[in-house]
């Protein structure tokens, strides 16, 4: 049988001690998920609350291209239902309070998840929510501010000796498609980042499909934008290409200094086993 000398033994019981004060009993992560929570609904409440106050002003630029369309032909916004002008108006509030909020609910989120990720993995999450977090802001006000010419351009396709109906809820439904996929487009970049540096994804096989990407980003421009407004589609397309390339510029930077990495370590191997 082996006997632990008794420092030893103290020693362990100390480690063991340290190691319990320092650990976060299960109560603990429940009150803390709890406060946070509470927070993160808040915060949403909050900005559920403003967006329902400023779902007027919204309405207006959403109606502004219709009211635009009603000058040449007949044009109008329905409601399909007596509460149908309500619903609108809530989805409006509870979009706009998950946007608004957003701030707020992904710090609580990441702050419960951050004491269980190691230095590397708070880094590269942080990296991916400062970056992200702006660059689809950017997008949805990108997408916000194409709509309009969008339903110019679809609207166009009628006769002028039509008449335009547009359901409301069909057609606040499809603005929010515009401005959450271009939101989307515009982080894409990020995830390609994140794949590279997580070593899922190397800079040699972005770098390959390079004609692919522009082939299509140069394809979802001229989509979202009207056939006749070029400008409109360069502007669309030269930022999504431009944070391709330093999306690809930046894997590069990471392989390259990767591959530095592992040729030091195996140069120093190589010594260690010469000796």
């Amino acid at each position: 049988m082996t006997v632990l000398a008794p420092d030893v033994v103290g020693d362990s019981a100390s480690t063991t001690r340290a190691g319990t004060s320092t650990g976060m009993p299960l109560s603990s992560h429940l009150r803390e998920a709890r406060t946070r929570s509470l927070r993160a609904v808040a915060a949403l409440l909050i900005g559920v609350a403003v967006g329902y106050l400023l779902s007027d002003q919204v309405m207006e630029i959403v109606r502004a291209p219709i009211t635009a369309l009603a000058e040449s032909r007949d044009a109008s916004l329905n409601y399909d239902s007596i509460t149908g002008a309500f619903d609108l108006k809530l989805k409006i509030a509870l979009f706009g309070g998950i946007a608004l909020s957003s701030p707020v609910w992904m710090y609580e989120l990441f702050a419960f998840l951050a004491p269980g990720l190691n230095r590397r993995e708070k880094k590269y999450t942080f990296g991916f929510l400062a970056a992200s977090v702006p660059l689809f802001a950017s997008g949805c006000v990108a997408g916000f501010l194409l709509f309009p010419h969008m339903v110019e351009m679809l609207a166009g396709f009628a006769s002028t000796e039509d008449s335009t109906l547009l359901q409301a809820s069909y057609y606040v439904d499809f603005i929010l498609k515009i401005v959450l996929a271009t939101g989307v487009a515009f982080v894409l970049p990020v995830f390609l980042v994140m794949l590279n540096l997580l070593g899922i994804l190397p800079a040699r096989s972005i770098a390959r499909s390079w004609r692919i990407v522009v082939v299509a980003i140069v394809l979802f421009s001229a989509i979202v934008t009207p056939a006749a407004d070029v400008l409109s589609m360069f502007l669309i397309a030269v930022p999504m290409t431009a944070l391709f390339l330093v999306a690809l510029v930046i894997a590069w930077l990471h392989d390259r200094a990767a591959s530095r990495r592992l040729s030091a370590i195996s140069a120093d191997i190589s010594r260690a086993t010469e000796e």
